[in-house]
């Protein structure tokens, strides 16, 4: 049986517009005739990856640009495949090691899973040793943990907003929140000097 080839594509944020158009052009010209989109995490709740396995028929390929557009895991990537499979549905990967892989093969179907499952053990690795590196930190004393990133502007935004920058101007220049400037100016004690005051309210900050 001749399907289709319905595409996927997905970013993790609205910042990464330009990426999620990258990946439609592609689709569209391998040949797909429905797409689904969304801009969601890979953590997050997936409504039009959903769509798509609703979507598809026997015969029909799912194709995606990149493999983690799609899976969070080996073990998610499995049970996808597997989906897939029983419905008579392939999946193929547009850039997958500088070509393309389609389970629709035994072939495809076992690169796939031996490159996933080498992602997987990579990543396990990774997270190991990023365990092993705070513990021998925090055994030396040397550990604190990560700085909150306005808090760690805070001197960055009471120079811009001395230079006679909005808050709004602040907040975007530095990319922080307008609430954040505000805490950092207070904590400070310039948000609550007079002039501080006077000028957010001539400038309706």
């Amino acid at each position: 049986m001749t399907g289709i080839l319905v595409g996927y594509a997905r970013t993790s944020t609205m910042e990464q517009r330009a990426g999620l158009e990258a990946q439609l052009r592609d689709l569209e010209a391998t040949g797909c005739r429905k797409v689904f989109q969304e801009q969601v995490s890979s953590i997050g709740e997936r409504a039009q990856l959903g769509a798509a396995l609703d979507y598809v028929r026997e015969g029909d390929t799912l194709v995606v640009t990149k493999l983690d557009r799609l899976a969070r895991s080996a073990r998610g990537l499995n049970d996808l495949v597997d989906i897939l499979d029983k419905r008579g549905v392939a999946l193929r990967i547009l850039n997958f090691g500088g070509g393309s892989v389609d389970t629709r093969g035994a072939a495809g179907r076992l690169v796939l899973n031996v490159f996933s499952a080498f992602a997987q053990f990579e990543l396990e690795i990774m997270k190991e040793r990023q365990r092993e590196g705070i513990s021998a930190a925090k055994a030396a004393g040397k550990y604190r943990g990560r700085k909150p990133t306005a808090r760690a502007k805070a001197q960055e935004v009471v120079q811009l907003f001395s230079q006679g920058m909005r808050i709004s101007e602040v907040a975007k220049s530095l990319q922080i929140g307008r609430a954040s400037v505000y805490r950092a100016l207070r904590e400070a004690g310039v948000a609550r000097s007079p002039l501080a005051e006077k000028r957010s309210a001539k400038l309706g900050s």
